[in-house]
């Protein structure tokens, strides 16, 4: 298919078994930047289940030399892009098919299959990117072993390293060398991978629980060995907890991560062979941020889960890439809670969580891209990488891990490997290993119910109405679901929604739940299962009117819609015993403002214009000043309650937006809280210093986050006010640091304020780190998202790109200039121009000549368009018309816009 042509939907209601199965591979590689030579030879045998048909072998830009059969030659024929062979042996034995071909790995910019980065050859071949090495049935249910013999000069590339064990290597003539891997576990060719360079390792011996005996490395660059210590410790820690946990050994000889600067996704789990961007490896006190390092710990473990939960156990075909990548990400996000430790430490990675779910997911499920997580239809597999299969996927995991319960989930898991283990499965699959493994729970009662999650794209909503009756004494909680149309989706069924609720008298005590019917209380908490369009529960013995705790822990994902008073969410900011409604009351509180001035006559659109008087009541500040204070509160959680809501998430909740009104407000919200409660950020900042010896655990990095937002507010405060003491003592700071969270909070308190001391620091910053990939990235992707100010963001964005160590080509760079811009600084992309959005276009286009999967990201910065108001949305619409009519344009990027223009 050309780049001009738009290939059709493939649907899910289409899966059909492979005609061939493909039971063992041998590949050879002469590896040359310029002319590598794959040589490969596959044991073929005709599936008896399908009726008898041609072969087709899928291949991408590769030059064919050599077909043979049963060591003869054979006709062929090239097809749609496909090798189809027809003369082949009858019968169902097996037959050897050899495939010789060459491709450039030098010029493969769009980092899928086999490429070079800086020297080194890495390969991507998640999702379809095995093609791009050799014809092959590029599918997830065919499932093969793999013989590796890797051949390279041995001065430019001594490391080879492929999937499996190593069984033998040596030297051959002309200074070249060889090494032959083998791995003894079936997989599909997309978790194929090889890498071949100039690399060092860090390496670790440990024992199983077994007594079995593992080599772990990590590759890196010579001069990165330093920064790999914490993902060595992630590994170890991910490796013992899937064993502890689930009893899941390692099993493999040897395990393997390797790093490199050039890669599209975040890591990949290729079996045994994981291969990384560099920022999900590499991190030092001086160079790595707290979030940098808890990103490793959780990548790391993603990528080592997988090695059950992907590649033991793979998906039939990508419409069920939930399956591993939502029950995965429910494991990482587990690991990273029992590493965490307290259970406010664990609520603070909880509430991280569905922040990222509600702010990048939630408007996903109500836009153009809207999908279910099991999809019924794609145009590009790539473009389905989503926060639906990923983050939704995660938590409908985690609602039939909440409906069975912990013991039960893991007789869930067991079953689930023991019916499937070397298989290729789908969703249904996983849902009926739980179901089956726990009779008589919910989940099993309302299997095909539940199910409606995989199938049915958009985000609920519920509904809690309360009323009491003082006579009765009881409280009546009536619960109701809907879920609005998404494309191709206009009626929805009811879904099983799991409520974790609880009560709170006047006074914010937990009251006991009795209802109707029951002979006592059951406790102060209980999950009720909304399974219907509307369900009433009746509270018995309620002396007093209480207040509703809904949703307790997020525990479904969906949109709560109750009718609470200021009083009531004061109530449960100060009171209620679930960190995460503590902490959702004050968003609601804070986001109920912002909307609210949205909605009234302003004078203006800059930071703070059209406001002439306080816009938060005195009781939310006295509320937050509260929080603030409270000697029992962990830090990080008092840093995510005195957060604003994101503007892309107060946009959300609008049915029309003004981006630069939402920008004015939120800034103006900002100003209030920074000088209202600036003596509580004086010593917020001075009481939570970690003077000791660094350490990246949540606690430590909790004080770091909160004395980083203190000073912050304090060099807003002082920049309005026309003081320059804090702007001095945040220089400093930048310039004494002794770690890289503490340095990179105070350069960008002194930037997003927009103090003059910010130049000479951004300065001395890029003096400091211009030698470190990744800490430059964090200098680019600062100041492309700093905030506008008259008008001056995108001609800053236009001057970053100009810089000496800009790259389109490295995805790392262009993501921290270009994406920190379209996605990270609303009010300096959303201008009354259209200036923003011609740049987009603009970028979109020159990366999609380059790399069609990261241009497909960026195409769906303007997924929301038509939410937007006017002026903007008539240019935005503009904008992505412009794209569209490009002729020569990838299928990546021509679905995310052309589903945009039909929004």
């Amino acid at each position: 298919m050309s780049r001009e042509g738009q290939p059709a939907a493939i649907q899910r209601q289409d899966y059909a078994p492979p005609a061939y199965w493909i039971d063992a591979v041998q590949l050879t590689f002469d590896l040359d930047p310029a002319k590598t030579r794959v040589l490969s030879k596959m044991q073929v045998r005709r599936n008896p289940q399908v009726a008898p048909q041609p072969l087709r072998l899928d291949g991408e830009e590769l030059n064919l030399a050599r077909v043979q059969v049963n060591g003869a030659g054979t006709s062929f024929k090239m097809e749609d892009g496909q090798l189809v062979l027809e003369n082949l042996p009858g019968g169902h034995e097996p037959f050897e098919l050899e495939i010789f071909t060459t491709c450039q790995p030098i010029k493969n910019t769009q980092l899928s299959g086999l490429y070079v980065s800086e020297g080194t050859f890495f390969t991507q071949c998640e999702a379809q990117g095995f093609r791009r090495i050799t014809y092959f049935l590029d599918r997830p249910d065919v499932m093969a072993t793999y013989s590796v013999l890797l051949r390279a000069d041995k001065a430019a590339y001594p490391v080879l390293l492929s999937n499996g064990n190593l069984v033998e290597s040596g030297e051959l003539d002309d200074g070249r060398h060889f090494a032959r891997w083998v791995d003894p576990h079936k997989k599909p060719s997309y978790l194929f991978a090889l890498v071949a360079g100039k690399l060092v390792a860090r390496e670790q011996k440990i024992k199983s629980r077994a007594g079995t005996e593992h080599l772990l490395q990590v590759w890196v660059r010579a001069g990165d060995l330093g920064k790999t210590e914490h993902a060595m410790n992630s590994l170890m820690a991910s490796i013992a907890w899937d064993e502890a946990r689930f009893n899941l050994p390692l099993d493999l000889e040897r395990f393997m991560i390797v790093a490199t600067s050039d890669f599209n996704m975040g890591a990949m789990e290729n079996k045994g062979l994981n291969v990384f961007n560099t920022k999900y490896v590499l991190a030092s006190q001086a160079t790595a941020t707290d979030v940098d390092f808890a990103n490793i710990e959780s990548v790391v473990g993603h990528e080592y889960f997988h090695n059950w939960t992907g590649n033991r156990v793979t998906c039939r075909d990508w419409f069920q890439l939930s399956l591993k990548e939502g029950l995965t990400v429910f494991r990482d996000q587990e690991f990273s809670m029992d590493m965490a430790g307290s259970p406010s430490a664990r609520a603070v990675k909880r509430i991280e969580d569905v922040r990222v779910l509600r702010t990048v997911q939630f408007p996903e499920d109500a836009g153009p891209m809207a999908h279910p997580v099991r999809p019924d239809s794609y145009v590009e597999i790539n473009n389905f990488y989503t926060v639906t299969i990923y983050e939704k996927g995660a938590e409908v995991v985690r609602m039939q891990h909440n409906l069975v319960g912990r013991e039960g989930f893991a007789r869930g898991m067991k079953l689930y490997f023991e019916r499937h283990d070397g298989q290729a499965v789908t969703c249904d699959d996983f849902a009926a290993a739980m179901a089956d493994a726990n009779p008589g729970s919910e989940l099993s009662r309302r299997l095909e119910h539940f199910k409606r999650w995989y199938s049915q794209a958009g985000t609920p909503r519920v509904k809690a109405v309360g009323q009491y009756d003082a006579a009765a004494q009881t409280y009546t909680l009536q619960l109701s679901q809907s879920c609005p149309a998404t494309p191709g989706q206009a009626d929805k069924q009811p879904f099983v929604i799991p409520v974790t609720l609880g009560l709170l008298g006047p006074q914010g005590a937990a009251l006991p739940l009795q209802l109707q019917g029951e002979e006592q209380p059951g406790g102060t908490e209980r999950t009720v299962v909304l399974h219907e369009a509307q369900q009433t529960l009746t509270f018995t013995h309620v002396a007093q009117p209480p207040v509703p705790s809904l949703l307790r822990a997020f525990s479904a994902p969906v949109v709560l819609e109750c009718d609470y008073s200021d009083e009531d969410l004061l109530l449960l900011l100060a009171h209620d015993s679930d960190p995460f409604n503590r902490w959702e009351a004050g968003q609601r509180l804070l986001l109920r403002v912002a909307i609210e001035s949205i909605a009234a006559p302003a004078g203006g659109t800059g930071a703070g214009a059209g406001f002439d008087q306080r816009l938060l009541p005195p009781a939310i500040v006295q509320a937050l000043q509260g929080v603030l204070r409270h000697p029992q509160l962990d830090a990080a959680f008092k840093e995510l309650v005195l957060s604003l809501p994101s503007e892309a998430y107060i946009a959300e909740q609008l049915d029309t937006v003004d981006p630069q009104r939402v920008h004015a407000v939120r800034e103006a919200l900002r100003l209030e809280l920074a000088t209202a409660l600036q003596a509580d950020w004086e010593w917020a900042f001075e009481t939570h210093q970690d003077s000791g010896a660094y350490r990246p655990d949540p606690q430590s990095a909790g004080r770091r986050a909160l004395a980083g937002a203190a000073l912050s507010m304090l060099c807003l405060a002082a920049q309005a006010q026309g003081d320059s003491v804090w702007p001095g003592k945040a220089y400093q700071r930048f310039k004494s640091a002794g770690n890289m969270t503490d340095r990179f909070n105070a350069l960008a308190a002194l930037v997003t304020s927009g103090h003059e001391l910010a130049a000479p620091a951004l300065q001395r910053f890029h003096a400091l780190f211009k030698g470190d990939a990744l800490v430059i990235d964090k200098w680019f992707a600062l100041q492309a998202a700093t905030p506008d100010r008259a008008g001056d963001a995108l001609p800053a964005v236009r001057a970053l790109m100009q810089h000496p160590d800009f790259s389109l080509k490295n995805p790392n760079r262009a993501r921290s200039v270009i994406f920190s811009y379209c996605n990270g600084n609303p009010g300096g992309f959303h201008r009354a121009d259209g200036a923003g959005y011609a740049f987009w276009a603009e970028q979109v286009l020159q990366l999609d000549a380059i790399n069609p999967q990261v241009a497909a990201r960026l195409a769906r910065s303007l997924d929301r368009w038509s939410k937007l108001a006017e002026p903007y949305r008539g240019a935005a619409r503009e904008a992505i018309a412009r794209v569209a009519g490009h002729a020569a344009l990838s299928s990546d990027v021509r679905e995310v816009v052309t589903r945009a223009l039909a929004a």
